[in-house]
């Protein structure tokens, strides 16, 4: 039994640094999806409030009167003949 622990052991030291570095890409790809999730949430989360604030404004309509300019219009073309 002992001499399985020193076989696991010496097979783990070989390899040690591909080891590191496989856990190190684990954790980084980890951080960099729980990340992009949040970014996700945190836009979907602003863009719904925006959607709300926009529907429970009120929409004001400005009406425009263009008889001044018709009348413009008509009263320039009769100057002219």
């Amino acid at each position: 039994m002992s001499q399985e622990k020193v076989d696991r052991y010496k097979k783990e030291k070989a390899n040690r640094k591909e080891n590191l570095r496989r856990e190190k890409l684990h954790n980084v790809m980890h951080k960099c999806a729980v990340c992009l999730v949040g970014i996700v949430l945190i836009g979907w989360i602003g863009y719904s409030a925006y959607g709300r604030y926009e529907e429970s404004r009120s929409n004001q309509e400005a009406l425009v009167d263009y008889s001044a300019l018709t009348n413009l219009k008509t009263e320039l073309a009769e100057a002219a003949q």
